[in-house]
């Protein structure tokens, strides 16, 4: 990667003690940058929210600045990158999240803000009927444009869910909950391998880390933040997937649920999700182009032929360029929420915006 003075701040900022993701991006939303961060003087920091001595101190102490170019150095050797939240290849999707990770570590080979983007989990201990799903399903989602498969990289349906996607030529993410210079569990190293060459592997880790059991929940929040919606096929009635539902059900992200035998424990998970309205039920991708209004191929561009306002033009011209979340397009325009909630009302009646689930809006 090609180290810039702003990466080292970026960098530097992740590594002061304490200060935490949401912290960290609400400091640098005062300050400008992480640049600015480190030369606002110390009468200013303390005065924004959540900024206190201890801080201050923290972030005038040069060490960090060490620590980050050792982990820069280390980047550039192993072929990665870091990507802080505002680099414009940072998954735009995972930024909606409150805690969304403030830096990832990424290596591979594909765009992270794909048009399409689907996780897939369940136990590590998957059964036939599981394995044999994925192997469908992904011969079916292979006929969609522009789309990510992401998994957890681990045993049963994590790893299946990423080798049917390589053997279907479709991009593949495998989130760590490790560092990126170790691939967990290692028996799925020469897989891992294989993704760089049509996807690749991400952490907010940093080199050295190791998969300790806090890590996991973690890990899940960013494969349910990075995506449009979670699949979960054959889970028990605990565990890292429903997990990952559960996050992203609080995230608004659409799920889906692969039903199954109701005396297979394997699918306790799924059958819960279902019979408690937390997940749709999937028998086929029908029922993902149903619920997501989705379709396979590319569809024309359309033309707009009507007269807008210019707010209306303000909102045509960003949604032009990819979905976006409701407060994100607010941002964007500049438009007030409450304001820019009626005016998408009112152009939905138009016919020129669509609703999608999780708030999000494209041009219909």
């Amino acid at each position: 990667m090609e180290v810039t003075e702003n990466n080292l701040y970026e960098v530097a900022l992740n590594f002061i003690p304490g200060i935490g993701n949401v912290n960290m991006k609400q400091i640098v939303s005062y300050c400008g940058s992480a640049e600015a961060v480190f030369k606002t003087p110390k009468g200013k920091l303390l005065k924004i929210p959540g900024v206190g001595p201890k801080t201050v101190e923290y972030l005038q102490d040069k060490n960090c600045f060490e620590i980050a170019e050792e982990e820069l150095k280390k980047a550039e050797k192993f072929g990665a990158s870091l990507l802080f939240y505002t680099n414009k290849k940072y998954p735009e999707r995972l930024k909606n999240i409150p805690t969304a990770p403030a830096l990832i570590y990424y290596k591979g080979n594909t765009l992270l803000n794909a048009t399409k983007v689907i996780s897939i989990v369940g136990t590590r201990k998957a059964t036939p009927y599981g394995l044999g799903f994925i192997e469908n399903m992904m011969k079916e989602l292979k006929l969609f444009k522009d789309i990510i498969i992401i998994s957890g990289l681990a045993y049963g349906i994590d790893i299946c869910a990423h080798r049917e996607a390589l053997k279907n030529d479709i991009p593949t993410i495998g989130v760590m909950a490790n560092g990126l210079d170790k691939i967990y569990p290692a028996v799925h190293k020469n897989t891992a391998i294989q993704m760089l060459e049509n996807g690749g592997l991400i952490t907010e880790n940093k080199f050295g880390t190791l998969p300790d059991a806090p890590k996991f929940p973690e890990r899940n929040r960013i494969i349910a933040g990075m995506s449009d919606l979670v699949i979960v096929v054959e889970a028990a009635a605990s565990g890292g997937a429903l997990i990952t539902a559960e996050i992203a059900n609080s995230y608004d992200i659409e799920v889906f649920a692969v039903p199954g035998d109701v005396n297979n424990s394997f699918s306790e998970g799924c059958n819960h999700l279902i019979k408690k309205h937390k997940a749709h039920l999937l028998t086929s991708i029908e029922d993902v182009k149903y619920m997501m209004n989705w379709e396979t191929g590319e569809a024309a561009p359309k033309k707009i032929n009507l007269q807008l306002t210019m707010d209306e033009a303000n909102i045509v011209n960003w949604l032009a360029k990819e979905k976006t979340q409701i407060d994100m397009l607010s941002l964007k325009t500049q438009i007030p929420m409450s304001q820019l909630s009626a005016l998408l009302l009112e152009m939905e009646f138009k016919g020129l915006v669509k609703a999608l689930p999780g708030k999000r809006f494209t041009l219909a």
